[in-house]
């Protein structure tokens, strides 16, 4: 995720403060809405899919996105262990779990269809398609394949094919 102008460590910074900020929030959500005495879930509804009496196919569809936000993180704490390669690949389950999620929300959300939530979940979908299509367009490649100077030879390695 990094732009021309702009360093790396705030770049980093900024992917890992707000991916940190989205998991408390989605736990926050979670919680709240599993200990909610309208809709009585339970901790079974939030980890199996489709397991609910309360709009089954909507949870549904939150219970498989949180699973894989889920396999995101474990993913990442574990990137040592499984390769860049193996990393990389789950991580781009960020891009099917955000739409689900926005889906979840529209069938859920008891204010989904209000007119300050509906715009306030097009411009979400507007922002994040924007950035979408400026990251395949004029985005860089990966961050960690780019050419970097050596420390202990200052020598820049070639990148990657």
């Amino acid at each position: 995720m990094q732009s021309p102008g702009w360093p790396r460590f705030l770049t980093t910074s900024l992917h890992r403060n707000l991916a940190l900020m989205t998991l408390v929030f989605l736990a926050l959500h979670i919680v709240t809405a599993v200990v909610d005495p309208f809709t009585n879930l339970g901790w079974v509804s939030a980890i199996v899919p489709f397991s609910s009496y309360y709009r089954t196919f909507w949870l549904g569809l939150g219970t498989i996105a949180a699973e894989l936000v889920a396999a995101i993180v474990v993913t990442s704490l574990l990137r040592g262990l499984i390769g860049h390669a193996a990393w990389r690949v789950i991580h781009w389950l960020t891009y099917a779990s955000w739409p689900i999620g926005v889906v979840h929300g529209l069938g859920t959300g008891t204010d989904a269809w209000s007119a300050w939530f509906f715009a306030l979940t097009c411009a979400c979908v507007a922002a994040v398609g924007f950035a979408v299509v400026y990251r395949l367009v004029a985005g860089p490649r990966d961050p960690l394949a780019e050419p970097r100077a050596s420390f202990r030879s200052g020598v820049e390695r070639k990148p990657e094919p």
